[in-house]
This record gives C-alpha cells, sequence and structure tokens, in this order.
C-alpha cells in the first residue's frame, strides 16, 4: 500500500517503512505529524482524490534536519571582467512513514 502526499507544495510517494527527504520543516526530531493532503490512495484499489482523498492521512515522524549537497552557481561574462561565485546549501527535513491510514 502506498500514498501520494503533498507537502509543503511538492507531492511525494510515500510507503509505510519509507524515509522521505521534504523541504526544511519546523519541529524536532520525534514530533508526531499528520499529512492529510493525500492525492492518491493504492492498496487492492486505487482511490483519487479531487484534489484530496477525504478521511485518509499519513502518519510520519520527523528523523533529523540535514543539509543536502553544496553547488556552485558561478555567473562569467566574457572580456568584461565579470566573475560571480556564490554557493548554496539546501536545508531538508527527513520524516519516517509510520502508517497510511485509509477512508
Amino acid at each position: 500500500m502506498y500514498a501520494v502526499v503533498e507537502v509543503q507544495g511538492k507531492q511525494y510517494r510515500a510507503e509505510k517503512g519509507a524515509v522521505l527527504r521534504v523541504d526544511s520543516m519546523e519541529g524536532e526530531a520525534g514530533k508526531a505529524l499528520s499529512i492529510e493532503n493525500v492525492l492518491l490512495l493504492s492498496g487492492d484499489t486505487v482511490k483519487v482524490g479531487s484534489p484530496y482523498v477525504k478521511g485518509a492521512a499519513v502518519k510520519a515522524v520527523i528523523q533529523d534536519h540535514v543539509k543536502g549537497d553544496k553547488i556552485i552557481v558561478f555567473k562569467y561574462k566574457s572580456k568584461k571582467d565579470y566573475r560571480r561565485k556564490q554557493g548554496h546549501r539546501q536545508r531538508y527535513t527527513l520524516i519516517k512513514v509510520e502508517d497510511i491510514v485509509g477512508a
């Protein structure tokens, strides 16, 4: 059984026991979450919401807050002595799916 959930405007496939890497969210490690924005629920039958499946929820727990890989943004214009170097590391939250509750 799996579900497609929407967390902060992005969609993720959630299965029981899976760890999802979502954009940074508030809360300390060990905090329980209930994600009620379930777009699709698949089990014996498939339920598609319009836009969300009524009565369905995904129970999850925040595991950790991590940073992604560093990316380098380098701007350059030839023959103009223009160079800009900037780095970025995206912050993520790891959440573990505990249970999928269907209607």
